[in-house]
């Protein structure tokens, strides 16, 4: 497989402490965002991984930078994933970060060697222009437990999406390969395909004068896998 980059989610964590003491000051404002959503289905990138679930994240903002932890709990136990990113918006529409996939049940978190299977680590890219929006994410490391545990990438595992976001509702198409795709039957060989088309949209449900409750919804079609799925959750 391809050469290991050894990141480890203890530098995002020491990136993410000092970040939290140096904007201590007397504003009133937080610089966090504490939030959850509750869906019918964890659909990540066209694969239907269970549900339902609940999907809480928190987030620490400083200027372009946001370092956060997001995760899912499948209500079945079938999906125990807890995640930390860190990335940069710059000004222009591009953002630049890195996210540690960690899927709780399988290696030990704390093993972050090139031999672990705990962690899989990818690098992400997004680039906004209006309402059209790419990006490109690529996964470093194979993490593979040997057993069907651990995040189970192979290394440079890919994945690209464009969608375009009309008033009322936003479209999207993404491919990739690795994670992403099945591998081709003839031959074993890792395939690059389309796994995730569809239609999303959201509305706000007015619960008070002052409160309205979040809703979203997306219609999905994964072409390589040949799942059709149906995504709506509420976020809190």
């Amino acid at each position: 497989m391809r050469k290991v980059k050894k990141i480890t989610a203890g530098l995002l964590l020491t990136a993410f402490l000092c970040s939290v003491t140096y904007a201590q000051d007397e504003t009133t404002t937080s610089p966090f965002t504490l939030g959850a959503d509750v869906v019918n289905s964890y659909v990540w990138r066209g694969t239907n991984f269970g549900g339902p679930a609940i999907q809480p994240g928190i987030a620490y903002n400083l200027g372009g930078l946001t370092l956060g932890a997001w995760g899912s709990w499948g209500f079945d136990n079938s999906v125990r994933e807890a995640d930390l990113y860190v990335s940069y918006e710059f000004g222009f529409g591009l953002s630049l970060g890195l996210t540690d996939y960690h899927y709780q049940g399988g290696a030990n978190w704390l093993r972050f060697g090139s031999d672990s299977a705990a962690h899989a680590y990818e690098l992400n890219a997004g680039y906004q222009l209006g309402s059209l929006s790419l990006s490109a994410n690529y996964i470093l490391n194979q993490s593979d437990g040997g057993d069907g545990s651990g995040a189970l990438s192979m290394g440079g595992d890919t994945y690209f999406e464009l969608s375009y976001a009309f008033k009322a509702f936003d479209v999207f198409i993404g491919a990739g390969n690795g994670w992403h795709t099945t591998i081709d039957q003839d031959n074993g060989d890792d395939t690059f395909g389309v796994c995730r088309v569809g239609i999303g949209t959201s509305k706000e449900v007015k619960i008070t004068e002052n409160y309205s409750l979040p809703l979203f919804g997306s219609v999905e079609v994964n072409p390589n896998g040949e799942e059709f799925n149906l995504v709506v959750g509420v976020s809190f």
